[in-house]
Parts: C-alpha cells; structure tokens; sequence
C-alpha cells in the first residue's frame, strides 16, 4: 500500500470532512427548532434548513470521492498483492510447492486475497468514518445534555469489550474454514480432472458422497466461525435500543421538568442513532478483519517462505568433457513432504527415491532411461534439472555442480517435454514458443521434427488455431509431439524426453527418433521412457530398479548382462531367438 500513501491520505482526509460535517447537521438541527422556530419567523429557519441541505450535500459527494478513492487503492493493491503471490508461486521448489499444495495455493491466490481486498477497502471508508461518529457524536451530545450523555458513556465500555473479546476467536475459525476451503477445492479439481475415468467406472455416487464430506465439513466450519462473530452485532444492538429507550424516557422528563429543550432531545436522539450505527460498524469492521487477518496469514506464508534451493559459490569447474554427471546421487521425496508422506513412503517398503546413482554422458550422446513405474525415472530428471536438490552426493551439468547455476542459467540449456505436460488455452504458435521470440520458420521447423507439422496445418488457421483447455481438441499423441515441438523451438543444448512419446504409434515415435538424429546431432538428449523400442538405441541406457542402477550400457550389453532390461526386452518385443 505504500506507493498508494497520497491517493490514501486525500481520500481519508476528505472522508474525515465529511465525517465532522455529519456530525454538524443535527446541531443545526436543534439550533432551528429551539432558536429559531419560536422567534416565527420563516427567513432564517429557511436559512439554516439551506446550510442543513448544503452540508448533506458536502457530506454525500465527500463520502463518494473517498470511497472511490478506498475502492481504487484496494483494487490495485490486491492486483499487485496477486502479481507477488504468483511470481512468488512459479518460483517456490518442487518440495515447496508440495508442501503447499495445488489446491491451497489457488484458494490464497482467489479468496484470501479477496477477503484481503474486502478488508482494505472498508477500513478506508467504514474505519475512518466509524470512530469519528462515536467519539465526536458521544463528544457532541456530551455539550448538549449530560444526563443524557451519561447513558452512553456506560454502555460505550460494554460494547466495546464484548466486540474485542469477540473478534479475537475470529481469526482461528476462519483460518480453519480456510483449510478446510483448500480440501474441498482439491476435491472438485481431482474430480474435474479425472471425470473421464470417474464415468467410466460408474463412480459418481462415491465422487459424490466423497464431495458431500468435505462440503459438510467446511459448511460447518463456516457456521461456527459465523455464529462466533455474530455474536457482537445482536448484543450491541439490544445494548444500543436499551440505551434509547432509556434516552427517550429520560428526555421526556426532563422536556416536561423544563430542564431541557425539545430539539435536545431530537438531536440526541439523531446522535444516538448515528453512534449506533457506528457500533455496527465497528463490529463489521471486526468480522472483516477476522477474515482477512486470517487470509493475510496464508498470503504471507508464501510470500515470506525462504529460498530453499540457494545458487552456491561457483567452485572449479571439472575439465573431464562430461556434459552431464551424477556422482553418488541419492534422494528420498518423504525428506521434503513432512513426517505424514515420510510414514507412508516408509510404508511402501522402500528407503530413497535414488539410491547412490552415478554415471557420465558426454556432450552430444544420448541417454536412455527405462525401469518399472515408480523406478526412479522421473525423478533424476527433475534432480537433474534442479527442480529438487539431492540428499546426498552432487549432479553436474556441464562440469558445474547445478546448484552453483542460477535457475534461469541452468534451465535455458534445457528443451523439455513431459508425459503429462500442458497444452495452454492459447494459439498452436504461443503454445510452441510460450513468450519465447521464435520465427515461424522456426516453430514449423520443431513441429515438422516433432511429428506435428502434418496435423498443425490441418488445423483451421494452422499456427493460429486456438487449443481449448488442457488442450481437448487435440488427441494424446498430438498433444505430446506440440509438447515435444515446444521442447526443440529454441534448439536446446539439452533435450529430456521424460516419457513424452508413451501415447505415440510405433511408426511415429521411430520416426521421431529418426528426427532427431538426424536434424539435432550436437544435443544431448535424456529419453525416460517405458518402452524399449524408444531408447534401445542409446549411447548409454540406464535400468532402474527401486530407485538404484541395476544395468548400465548399451542395448547389446544389457540384453547380455542385465537381467531386469532382458526381461522387459522380452515381454516387449518378444523372444530374443
């Protein structure tokens, strides 16, 4: 909000105007009645009802500039709030973003910062208002009459205590509705997601009792935490109507004791209800505030989360030709996950993810890893490309241990297509070179070496043609060979493959493969995949095996020495013989 400090300043300060302007009307009010309608005289009660009317006047304009001016401030600074918290979310680990969750990360991004927007403009507009009218109308109607004032100076005290003693439960509850909020987001979105294998296995009434839980829980989360913090607005109000019947019997005998004049009371009785509503206000302002305080909780956890993947000193750098080396590499996701996913991944019977993994691939070769689901794999890939750090031992890229590389040094040696990756809701051409600066030629050149270019130009508009979300008007394989196409546009020292050809034909993924010897023989390519035929022609093939290396070779040598890649080989391709 600081760079918005004038904008704030002048929208306050005329709200403070306009407030003290308020506060005049009724003793202007009394002035006509008791001063100026006995005298009979029309001329100055017309007067005074126009400076009445140009006071209403001032105060309504006044209270519209000031809270445009609220609104604007907040609007921006939520919008900036959102800018920090998304560039704040792209840049968080893999281990941080897990931690997090997708879910929760959203429900930040939407409805805390909504419930933070809400805050920040009332405050602008109710906060500077409210305390105004109940400390200026009890001070006014001090003067007038103080017998009178003597009843809210009693009641003042108790309603202000059980506002506070109130809203200070407000921020528990709503941080649980938060939670709460977070896993029924993560439930629509799994079942979102996953609606085609939820219809094909007639699991709609399981989806839907299972949603009915977490919408149970969260309504009555929400119901505590609303019922809590109702609490204040029944109580000042029955505090308040008390207080003005208490006015009204009071005024009355004092108008027929001749101890006060009958504008007095009206006017007391205008301030009182003026102080009323300033007390409910008071207490939406707490009800807010409970809200946002929560939500600014759960920003501020994001935004203040501390680099856990720091560029290290660049030391030596090792002159051994190798391009990509891992040295004694281990690692175990449940480290980074909490003790909850560190008892369930003990529970699976395994130890690490990556278990003392070494090997060397020297500049242009290419790299095949194959394994059973859950081998290891993908995780050297994303040690690999640091999008998590090893517990132990050291991955290098081209002699420098990546930890030394800044994230964005290291990741632009890389072109990457992933099994699962996303195809944007935007034209084939953004999607291939995502705010990259790429010529046509360029982009057509990839989709043409990745199997694309037939079907791209198919399209209506070809390179324009808008994908849909997730990219639904596409198949699989199409999706994939964009992903592949996006991953060789700008010609990467390092091309990964992480299983990104598993929904292609035969025919294709040879051709693909053909593609890329021939249009890319200076890249050093990493093929994970499930298939032999994708990687059997690789410089060096690593087989996996619950997170360690059991063979390592080329394909000839494997089928020799290695058992595990033998046996895959075979219920692939058929007999050896």
């Amino acid at each position: 909000m600081r760079r918005h400090l004038r904008r704030i300043g002048l929208g306050m300060t005329v709200k403070v105007a306009a407030a003290f302007l308020e506060l005049l009307i009724p003793y202007v009010l009394e002035y006509i009645i008791d001063r100026l309608a006995p005298r009979g005289q029309a001329g100055p009660v017309i007067g005074w009802g126009l400076v009445m009317a140009g006071l209403a006047w001032a105060v309504r304009w006044g209270n519209i500039f000031a809270n445009q001016s609220a609104v604007a401030v907040s609007r921006d600074c939520t919008r900036a709030l959102r800018q920090d918290l998304f560039a704040r979310t792209l840049t968080l680990s893999g281990s941080q973003a897990d931690r997090f969750g997708l879910p929760s990360l959203i429900s930040r991004m939407t409805l805390d910062s909504y419930n933070v927007q809400n805050f920040v403009t009332s405050i602008q507009t109710v906060g500077v208002r409210a305390p105004i009218m109940l400390v200026g109308g009890v001070c006014v109607a001090l003067t007038m009459d103080t017998a009178l004032a003597s009843v809210l100076c009693v009641l003042a005290p108790v309603m202000t205590v059980i506002v506070i003693l109130v809203s200070r439960k407000g921020v528990p509850l709503y941080d649980r509705v938060q939670r709460e909020a977070d896993r029924m987001t993560r439930v629509m979105r799994e079942n979102v997601t996953g609606v085609r294998v939820v219809k094909a296995l007639c699991k709609e009434p399981y989806e839907e009792q299972r949603f009915r839980e977490v919408n149970r829980r969260l309504t009555r989360s929400d119901l505590t935490a609303s019922t809590v913090m109702a609490i204040p607005a029944p109580a000042v109000q029955l505090f308040m109507n008390l207080g003005l019947i208490l006015v009204v019997l009071i005024g009355a005998r004092r108008v027929n004791s001749d101890a006060a004049e009958p504008g007095v009371i009206l006017a007391f009785l205008i301030y009182f209800n003026l102080i009323l509503h300033s007390a409910m206000s008071f207490n939406r302002i707490f009800l807010l505030l409970s809200k946002a305080a929560a939500s600014a909780d759960r920003i501020a956890e994001v935004l203040r989360t501390p680099e856990d993947q720091p560029v290290l000193p660049a030391g030596a750098r090792r002159e051994d030709g190798a391009l990509i080396e891992f040295d004694r590499v281990s690692f175990t996701y449940a480290r980074t996950h909490g003790e909850k996913d560190a008892a369930a991944f003990a529970g699976s019977g395994r130890s690490k993810c990556l278990d003392d993994v070494s090997f060397r691939l020297e500049r242009g070769e290419t790299l095949g890893i194959i394994g059973h689901t859950g081998s290891g794999k993908s995780t050297l890939i994303r040690l690999l490309m640091r999008f998590y750090d090893a517990d132990q031992g050291t991955v290098y890229v081209d002699g420098r241990d990546v930890r030394t590389y800044g994230k964005r040094e290291l990741r632009e040696k890389f072109g990457a297509a992933f099994q699962s990756d996303v195809i944007f809701a935007e034209s084939i051409r953004e999607n291939i070179t995502l705010g990259r600066t790429l010529a046509d030629e360029e982009v057509l050149r990839a989709a043409e070496d990745a199997m694309a270019l037939e079907f791209v130009m198919e399209k209506p508009g070809g390179l324009d043609h808008e994908a849909d979300i997730k990219g639904a008007n596409f198949s699989g394989g199409q999706k994939q060979r964009l992903c592949i196409a996006r991953a060789l546009a700008a010609r990467p020292e390092i091309l990964i493959l992480d299983d990104a050809a598993s929904a292609l034909d035969y025919r294709t993924d040879a051709r693909l493969r053909q593609a890329l010897r021939e249009g890319y023989p200076g890249v050093t390519t990493v093929v994970a995949a499930q298939r032999v035929s994708s990687i059997m022609g690789a410089d060096l093939i690593l087989v996996l095996e619950d997170g360690r290396i059991t063979g390592a070779g080329r394909h000839g040598e494997l089928l020799e020495r290695c058992p595990v890649y033998r046996d895959i080989y075979q219920s692939q391709m058929g007999d050896l013989d």
